[in-house]
Order: C-alpha cells, then sequence, then structure tokens
C-alpha cells in the first residue's frame, strides 16, 4: 500500500530546526506534522499546517525581540 503526503520543503537553520522537532515532539499544532527529517537544515513537513506554524514561529520572534531605544 502507497501513504501519499502533500508536502512542503523547508530550510532553515539548525536552531530553528529544533524548534519545530520540539513542536511536532509535543503535538503543539495537534498532530505530528514532520514527514521527514532530511538533514542539519531541512525538513518535509505537511503542507496544511504552514500556515499555522508561520504564525507560532512569528510568535517566537515577537517574544525574542527588544526595541533598541535610544539614551
Amino acid at each position: 500500500m502507497v501513504n501519499v503526503h502533500k508536502g512542503v520543503l523547508v530550510e532553515c537553520d539548525p536552531a530553528m530546526k529544533q524548534f519545530l522537532l520540539y513542536l511536532d515532539e509535543k503535538m503543539a499544532l495537534g498532530k505530528k506534522f514532520i514527514l521527514k527529517d532530511l538533514d542539519d537544515t531541512h525538513l518535509f513537513i505537511l503542507a496544511e499546517v504552514v500556515h499555522t506554524l508561520q504564525e507560532r514561529v512569528g510568535e517566537l520572534m515577537d517574544q525574542n525581540s527588544f526595541p533598541i531605544t535610544q539614551k
């Protein structure tokens, strides 16, 4: 039997890849979304979770950014 999944190739730095692997392991999006861990900087993920994943990464970036203030 053949199983077919529509996916997206994601290229990211190793730190972001570890974050994505963590989200997948904890099923933070409601299900596992990584179809294949390809190498240090590439993942093949389900196409249907791309928008949700972009929002989650955007939230992470917002939490880790600080405004520059002039003195």
